[in-house]
This record gives structure tokens, C-alpha cells and sequence, in this order.
């Protein structure tokens, strides 16, 4: 059974600046001479000359989903993403009817942590990008957050569970685009009989390529 349940999110806009020091790696090669069989070869081998770096990115962050409650497995809810927020509606009360709504069990200051986890993987990404190079190092990166605005969202999923062999898997479904995600039962004598014949498969086709030549 699924049950039709608004749950709560924040989102969060902000203007970020980010002062960084590393190092950027810049490969080289060098001819390795060396002895096989008596006889001389040669190989390139690769090294990394790496230089300081230091400089700043900046990104807006625009509507990062987070969502406010605890009650869901978090590795589904982000499965859910995107929502398509700009469909968005000034809350009214006629919206819930018939509907369960949770409040929020994550605070406001709480997800805020949320988003600039999210936020110091991209910014990451970006002062990579900035040093450039083959390789990059990042010792430091402070980041200062501006123009920080939030929304609190209502958003619908269908949640629910179902037994199957004595186990409970739980389900939950984007309201909006129907993207489903959840657990699901493994047959482990399907999957072992499946890798056999995969096996059965690759040991035939390997005798008749050998009687061929």
C-alpha cells in the first residue's frame, strides 16, 4: 500500500567567493633505459613537476534541494531529484487535503550544514578546474557565503513497504515524475545460476576460437 505524504525540504540560494592555495602538477617523461634478456630497451617513464597555486572562484548556488526530514532513507529522497521547482505554489491548506504532510525534523541552521557540504564539493571541483595542470592539490579553501535566501517546501511522494519472504522493503515514488526508488528482493540462486551460465557461455565460445586454429 502507498500512502501520499508532502514531505519538508529546504532550499537555499547563496553567492559564494573562495580563496584557495595548492599546487599544480605538470607532467613530464623521461627515457628509462634498461635490460631484458641481454638486450637493451628503453621506456618513458612519467613524472610530476609541481608548482604552487593560489588564486579564488566564485558560483551562485541556486535552489539546492534538502530535505527536512528523517523518517525516509536520505540515499532515496536525492534519487527523487530533480523536482521541478519553478512549478512551485504558494502554500494553501485545500493542497493537503486528503494527504499526510510531515513538519520538518531537520532545522533550518542544520540543513544550512547540509548545503555547504554540497556546495564545498562543487566549489572543490572548481578550484581543480582553476589550477588546471595535469594533477592538482588543494591545501586550503575558505569560503565566504552572501545573499543567502531559503525556501521551505512541501514536496509529494508516495511512500510504502511490502513484505516478500518474511522481509520488509520500503519504496517511495516522486509525485510529479513518477521516479521510483527503493529496495527490492534478490534472488541469489538466480543470480549464481545466471553467472554459470555466463561462465558456460565464455569457457564454449574460448574451446571452439582454439579448435578453429
Amino acid at each position: 500500500k502507498l500512502s501520499s505524504v508532502y514531505i519538508p525540504y529546504w532550499t537555499y540560494d547563496a553567492a559564494t567567493q573562495s580563496y584557495y592555495s595548492g599546487e599544480r602538477g605538470e607532467h613530464y617523461y623521461e627515457t628509462e633505459y634498461y635490460e631484458e634478456n641481454g638486450q637493451q630497451k628503453s621506456r618513458q617513464v612519467r613524472h610530476t613537476r609541481w608548482y604552487d597555486a593560489a588564486g579564488q572562484v566564485a558560483r551562485f548556488f541556486d535552489d539546492v534541494c534538502i530535505p527536512a526530514t528523517k523518517s525516509l532513507p536520505e540515499k532515496y529522497i536525492k534519487r527523487l531529484e530533480p523536482w521541478d521547482l519553478h512549478e512551485l505554489k504558494s502554500y494553501e491548506p485545500a493542497y493537503l487535503s486528503g494527504h499526510k504532510a510531515q513538519t520538518y525534523q531537520i532545522a533550518l541552521d542544520e540543513g544550512f550544514e547540509h548545503f555547504k557540504a554540497i556546495a564545498q564539493n562543487v566549489i572543490r571541483d572548481d578550484v581543480r578546474s582553476d589550477i588546471g595542470g595535469d594533477e592538482q592539490q588543494i591545501h586550503r579553501v575558505d569560503t565566504q557565503y552572501a545573499n543567502i535566501t531559503f525556501k521551505h517546501l512541501l514536496l509529494p511522494i508516495y511512500a510504502g513497504a511490502y513484505r516478500f519472504n518474511g522481509k520488509t522493503f520500503q519504496i517511495v515514488v516522486n509525485g510529479r515524475t513518477g521516479e521510483v526508488q527503493g529496495e527490492r528482493p534478490y534472488s541469489w540462486l538466480k543470480i549464481g545460476c545466471l553467472v554459470f551460465f555466463i561462465l558456460f557461455v565464455l569457457l564454449l565460445l574460448i574451446g571452439v576460437f582454439a579448435a578453429s586454429r
